[in-house]
């Protein structure tokens, strides 16, 4: 194993052209975290107010055709269409992380995995022995901490962050793509009631098709997202949840393809497009009509917080994934031969680690999958996802602005070098 880590040091900094991509990346997300946090504010603020009905009639108003089992509430469309829109972008990044990424370089890619993987093990493995006693029903949230929202983190890091270094902002990146893998992975298999696997089949044709003419350049709308639409509805009618078509839609997409010499980006030019629409009106409409719970005062919130499935979503956010994360890149530099590169400090990765607590988007999700929408183990689960992710920036914060002071002297001092000897006066201290 030890010949996996080897090489690179562990965050390093990648290519210019790579480094390049994820600040682009990175900016748009920022941009998404902040819409993202007005609609939960909106939501939560409408949905404890004297107007709270007006809010939860509007969530649960039912449109659609029902011919097509399509009569959904505003509620489920959020849910099941508009998040699918997020997903697909979250499958085309995987791809391009996994073709032309850091995910591309089995070395560069173990350490953000396993780092993943003990993000999301821990958290689960948490909240499981917290809610041992309560029973199947109970346990179905094991997976509700074990998500990290990118969009969130990436904000905060934007926000504290300026003078940290590139490699802890790729690392966050990286790690919240495989977060995202595993989460679709758990979501498609532990969540999914009833298979058909007859319409599960015919999802593949347009799939294949929509892939296709992606790749022979046939990338007008009109022909796509009849392709996409067709696809989703399969999936959704396969008992899959329908999120997942957005997955497969996202990989279908080709990284590049070749004309003559020239080789164009296909996945680069989708994502371009599909992104703003993702980050700035799907994903902050779901959180509109996801977060909205009514806590009911003093009392419904000590309610919330003392139920053994909103301490066991807490503790897995708030200590689980920094444990997870952090632990194991931690044992992994430790008894392989990966080493932290030479401008970082263990603190460092300890901050971004606690960023990984920062569970909102895919964690109601997976709450409203494990028990219903509307229950009260869900509006439990909603109250816990946001305690326990605003603790999890809360202490982010706290470390990453002493870092990011360091980094700031450390500039300063690297511009200044008052003595001519080529070595920081900040290093000779």
């Amino acid at each position: 194993m030890s010949s996996i880590f080897s090489g690179r040091p562990f965050l390093s900094r990648g290519s210019w052209e790579e480094s390049r991509r994820v600040a682009e990346i990175l900016r748009k997300e920022t941009v998404g975290g902040v819409l993202l946090l007005i609609g939960a504010l909106a939501a939560l603020i409408w949905a404890n107010t004297a107007w709270s009905e007006s809010y939860h009639a509007l969530r649960d108003t039912t449109v659609g055709p029902s011919a097509l089992h399509l009569d959904l509430t505003l509620g489920a469309w959020a849910a099941d269409g508009l998040l699918a829109v997020f997903f697909f972008v979250v499958g085309v990044e995987l791809k391009r992380e996994f073709v032309e990424g850091s995910l591309r370089d089995l070395r560069r890619a173990a350490m953000p995995v396993t780092a993943a993987l003990g993000g999301m093990v821990v958290p689960a493995v948490i909240f499981v022995a917290v809610n041992l006693r309560g029973g199947a029903e109970a346990l179905n949230g094991w997976a509700v901490p074990t998500a990290t929202d990118i969009a969130f983190a990436v904000a905060i890091l934007a926000v504290i962050g300026s003078h940290l270094p590139s490699a802890l902002r790729t690392f966050l990146l990286t790690l919240a793509v495989v977060d995202d893998l595993l989460a679709v992975t758990v979501i498609a298999v532990f969540y999914t009631d009833e298979l058909n696997l007859l319409y599960l089949g015919a999802a593949l044709l347009p799939l294949l098709a929509f892939g296709i003419a992606l790749q022979r350049g046939a990338g007008r709308w009109w022909l796509l997202i009849p392709l996409a639409v067709l696809t989703w509805w399969l999936v959704h009618e396969s008992g899959v949840h329908a999120t997942i078509a957005g997955v497969l839609l996202g990989f279908a997409v080709p990284v590049a393809r070749r004309v003559g010499n020239t080789s164009i980006p296909v996945a680069e030019h989708i994502e371009h497009r599909v992104r703003p629409l993702s980050a700035g009106f799907a994903v902050p409409v779901f959180a509109f009509f996801a977060a909205g719970v009514t806590v009911g005062g003093i009392t419904g919130l000590s309610n919330a917080l003392t139920d053994p499935i909103s301490i066991g979503v807490i503790a897995g956010l708030v200590l689980g994934k920094v444990t997870g994360i952090f632990g194991v890149s931690y044992l992994v530099a430790r008894f392989t031969r990966a080493r932290l590169d030479d401008e970082l400090r263990w603190v460092d990765v300890l901050g971004v680690s606690l960023l990984g607590g920062i569970g909102f988007t895919v964690s109601l999700l997976i709450g409203d999958l494990a028990y219903g929408p509307g229950t009260e183990a869900a509006d439990h689960v909603k109250v816990a996802v946001l305690c326990g992710s605003l603790l999890s920036a809360v202490l982010a914060a706290i470390v990453l602005v002493a870092r990011n002071r360091t980094y700031r002297a450390i500039t300063a001092a690297e511009q200044r070098d008052e003595d001519g000897d080529g070595i920081p006066d900040v290093y000779q201290q």
